[in-house]
């Protein structure tokens, strides 16, 4: 399964460069994207899953989501993408591989197959039962998985994206006329 997650890790860094390339953005802010969108859909989840509940679940529940923001806002929120980005770019430009590629490959492994399997029931749970907890939920995972994939990847060093960004606007810029005297 470690064979499987580095041929899915290989094909996901290539392709993060591809959207460096194209947007000028890396890997790093796609993953943070991806973590507020999936902050979003937690909220969504506990609000449709605790919709129907009595009154001091709910309650309960709202501390407990207002608490995890604070949480969120101390923590994830408090270092801005381009602090994450210099500092991955500093370690690339060193040479250094990227330690969650080896660190997280166990932690991946279980998401990708939580996601791999997860899908039929979920799927099975929401149209027999009409449950939908678990349809929120599935979303999560996929999320999750691909926020790991991402932050495990390596981004183009600064020189090499800025200099394909010259490139292109070079290529794309129309060529002058020598003047005529």
């Amino acid at each position: 399964m470690l064979y499987i997650d580095s041929v899915i890790l290989n094909m996901i860094e290539r392709a993060c460069r591809r959207f460096q390339r194209l947007t000028g953005r890396t890997n790093v802010w796609l993953a943070l994207q991806l973590t507020n969108l999936s902050i979003v859909m937690y909220f969504a989840w506990a609000g449709v899953a605790f919709s129907g509940a009595d009154t001091w679940v709910q309650v309960f529940v709202a501390l407990f989501c207002a608490g995890l923001l604070y949480v969120l806002i101390q923590t994830l929120f408090k270092e801005s993408i381009e602090a994450y980005e210099s500092n991955t770019y500093k370690r690339v430009l060193k040479g250094m591989k990227n330690p969650r590629r080896v660190r997280d490959a166990l932690l991946r492994v279980a998401f990708l197959t939580l996601a791999l399997v997860f899908w039929y029931p979920a799927v099975l749970v929401y149209v027999e039962l009409h449950q939908q907890v678990l349809l929120l939920s599935y979303p999560l995972i996929v999320l999750t998985t691909a926020v790991l994939y991402l932050v495990a990847c390596d981004p183009l060093p600064p020189s090499a994206a800025k200099e394909e960004e010259r490139a292109r606007r070079t290529a794309a810029a129309p060529a002058l006329a020598p003047e005529e005297s």
